[in-house]
């Protein structure tokens, strides 16, 4: 009989305590940690990763997502992230592994923050 699948909830590895969201610091790459993967590479053995933003200026702020590097455009996710309006879906629970890492710049800093969780995925 096959091992069941496990997940397991998780908060972002860069959320602080309680895990609030993780203001974007980063005006340019490398951007401001907002997770790192799972190590390995082992079959099944992932992060699926879900992020909210919202934008606390009033003018609507482009947002760059570093996903699991810097290479343009193999690793980046742009989206302009609109003022004063709420969450925006930024990721819809895309995996990753191998201990990489997910970053994001904005053109201003400290006006986008970023919320979400992780599902730790094993065989």
């Amino acid at each position: 009989m096959a091992s069941p699948t496990i997940f397991n909830k998780a908060k972002l590895s860069g959320a602080g305590a309680g895990n609030l969201g993780i203001k974007v610091a980063a005006t340019a790459t490398l951007g401001t940690t907002i997770h790192t993967a799972v190590s390995g590479t082992t079959a099944n053995t992932f992060d699926e990763i879900w992020l909210w933003a919202v934008n606390s200026d009033t003018t609507a702020r482009k947002l760059t997502l570093e996903w699991g590097g810097a290479t343009s455009p193999d690793c980046l996710i742009e989206q302009t992230i609109p003022a004063e309006s709420g969450l925006f879906l930024i990721a819809p629970g895309l995996i990753l592994q191998n201990g990489l890492v997910v970053t994001a710049f904005c053109a201003t800093a400290n006006v986008v923050m970023i919320h979400g969780y992780v599902n730790e995925i094993k065989p």
